[in-house]
């Protein structure tokens, strides 16, 4: 099979040149600001300028975790978090979509139902603990549920906003050509909103990880969030920032995923 080679002008292989050097210099300047805050943040540690207790630092951090890791709890409580995590995220997502799906097919429903949908996006999620905990008890079910609770809000209304802000014009158009309400949401409706599908993932990331860490606050035996508040309960900061730090891997990964979906997604022909 021929590989095709495409041949640039040189103006536009000037160009592609330059984009690739700024990607790099973008890239290379991150890594350097996290080196430089970590370096800085050593330092004030090292010379106690703040009492290291107080504000911990990379090293004891570091070392924090690898005595996690030795004793293998590290990864007993990283996999409690991650899959409570990724189950709440997915379920919430799915859940999120079909529901936003009804509500744009059946507008009397959107109508009625919208209102509670704001109210309930407005409920401080935390003042339901109580309420889970008596539903579901303290183990990791009550905890997805938490993450379900954060995420499918958003995830409804982000999702639903997609729905509707198709193009009227063109859903006028195969109308006219008798397409019917499903070959419409297939064809015209679904495909429009793939953008806003990627927006709503990259928010339940991020609301995914906040419901799982405030789920584990309130009623888990193990995880990170356990590993936060029972190092906060015995005023162990080396503890509570190494978890801490664990989390922002975790998420960044996570969303490194859902931007891998977004490029094969989008990605052009």
């Amino acid at each position: 099979m021929k590989t095709q080679t495409k041949n640039y002008s040189a103006g536009h292989s000037l160009y592609l040149k330059r984009c690739r050097r700024e990607t790099i210099i973008i890239q290379a300047a991150r890594f350097g600001l996290l080196l430089a805050l970590l370096g800085i943040w050593e330092l004030i540690a090292a010379f106690e300028l703040v009492d290291p207790f107080i504000i911990s630092s990379p090293s004891r951090i570091a070392a924090m975790i690898g005595d996690l890791a030795k004793d293998g709890s590290l990864f007993y409580h990283i996999g409690t978090t991650l899959w409570e995590t990724m189950l709440g995220f997915a379920i919430a997502v799915a859940l999120g979509t079909a529901i936003a799906l009804l509500l744009w097919w059946s507008e009397r429903a959107r109508r009625i139902l919208e209102p509670y949908i704001v109210v309930l996006n407005s409920l401080p999620k935390i003042a339901l603990g109580p309420v889970i905990i008596i539903w579901f008890g303290t183990g990791s079910t009550a905890i997805v549920f938490m993450t379900v609770l954060v995420g499918i809000i958003v995830a409804i209304l982000n999702m639903l906003g997609g729905f509707l802000s198709t193009d009227k014009n063109k859903i006028l158009l195969l109308e006219s050509m008798g397409a019917t309400k499903l070959q419409i949401l297939i064809k015209l409706v679904i495909p429009s909103a793939l953008p806003d599908f990627i927006g709503m993932l990259k928010i339940c990331v991020g609301m995914a990880w906040i419901g799982s860490i405030m789920g584990e606050y309130i009623v888990s035996k193990a995880g990170l969030g356990y590993l936060i508040v029972y190092g906060g309960q015995v005023f162990r900061l080396d503890l509570v920032m190494a978890a801490t730090a664990i989390l922002c891997v975790l998420a960044a990964g996570m969303y490194a995923l859902v931007a891998l979906v977004e490029k094969l997604l989008v990605r052009k022909d």
